[in-house]
């Protein structure tokens, strides 16, 4: 029988000896001894570099989770020391085996991993994004427009408007009332040239209509054989828009197929790329996927959304942007060995930081808005 058990029992004997006295007493000690005795050891904590939930700055253990556990192990009377390793599964793997009494990081609370472990409430609201290059809309544009066959275009306009313009000016100079086209071909050269912008434009000038019957042919076919030239040089143009854009462009997950992706290996981004038969490339750490991505190895990051967040604010401000909204919503909480007897305990002291404000204010100092937001 248990401590408790005992204590319970004697309770309800309404016995007023001293002896039961002596025993009741006994016996509410060794419940109150046997009920922090879980909790009067000293813990080890295992983690992985994840900012910013957990990281090293001036050698010194920091991150949110990690700020957080120390509020509560503060408030459960606890020592611990901190075991940081290489990599997620590592970690996991030590609470599992029993190496490590709990973790703490960014770790998702997923059915599967229910089945391995006990976890507390939730600690953190996410979910995964999509980050990209910082793409830069007017460069793209200016690109696409840009290139030698719309280059080769626009000589080809300009040359044949100059040319129909001269040829204009040699069929009406001689022509009476024809003062415009009346001078010199190097004197009438641009008039010449504004007067076949205008005509392709804007139908040409009422007042300049042409005289000579060569004159008049050529300007009717001039226009004519604008209205085909316009609409090749414009459907060009927004081809090379829309190539570029569908080539370029990543709005959403649904664009990734096609790209080169990166995420972690065994990560539930992973997990979801697996289930939307995206191909990716899995890295062994968050460091080498970031490092793949800056060097250009994959165009576009699938992960938690806090990381990409903080990324894209510090070390890829610059060179990296979040696209679409989060997608995949998760917890994050922390992950004890199965039968743990720390996780009510954490449980309870979670929910009084929540109502003390606690919480608000250890979220507010790493990620600079209230956890409701």
């Amino acid at each position: 029988m248990s401590a408790k058990r005992v204590y319970d029992a004697r309770r309800t004997t309404g016995s007023n000896d001293m002896g039961h006295l002596w025993t009741r007493w006994l016996a509410a000690l060794v419940f109150f001894l046997s009920g922090t005795a879980v909790l009067a050891q000293d813990l080890t904590l295992v983690t992985v570099t994840r900012t910013p939930f957990s990281q090293v700055e001036d050698g010194e253990d920091v991150g949110f989770s990690l700020e957080l556990w120390a509020e509560i192990a503060s408030r459960l009377g606890e020592t611990y020391t901190i075991n940081r390793v290489d990599g997620f599964g590592e970690m996991l793997s030590a609470v599992e085996t029993g190496d490590a009494d709990i973790a703490a990081a960014n770790i998702s609370i997923t059915a599967d991993r229910e089945a391995l472990f006990d976890f507390s409430q939730p600690i953190f609201s996410s979910g995964l994004r999509v980050m990209v290059p910082l793409g830069d809309t007017s460069s793209s544009l200016m690109t696409a427009i840009w290139n030698r066959d719309f280059l080769f275009a626009l000589l080809a306009a300009f040359g044949l408007l100059f040319g129909g313009g001269l040829l204009m000016w040699w069929f009406e100079q001689r022509e009476d009332g024809q003062e415009y086209f009346r001078g010199s071909a190097s004197e009438k050269a641009f008039p010449a040239f504004w007067w076949a912008l205008n005509l392709v434009v804007n139908g040409g000038f009422e007042e300049r209509v042409p005289r000579s019957p060569m004159g008049r042919l050529f300007a009717t076919m001039l226009v004519l054989s604008s209205l085909f030239i316009v609409s090749i040089f414009v459907a060009n143009i927004t081809a090379a828009m829309t190539v570029n854009a569908i080539q370029s462009s990543v709005q959403s997950v649904n664009d990734l197929y096609g790209k080169r992706v990166g995420t972690t290996s065994g990560s539930t981004a992973a997990q979801f790329l697996d289930g939307r038969d995206l191909a990716y490339s899995g890295f062994d750490d968050l460091d080498s996927l970031l490092a793949a991505f800056e060097e250009g190895q994959v165009e576009a990051v699938v992960f938690d959304s806090p990381i990409l967040s903080y990324y894209v604010n510090t070390a890829g401000s610059g060179r990296a942007e979040l696209v679409g909204p989060a997608f995949l919503r998760e917890n994050y909480g922390f992950a004890l060995p199965s039968g743990s007897d720390l996780r009510e305990p954490i449980n309870r002291i979670l929910l009084r930081m929540r109502e003390d404000g606690t919480y608000d204010r250890i979220y507010r100092k790493w990620f600079g808005v209230d956890a409701q937001q």
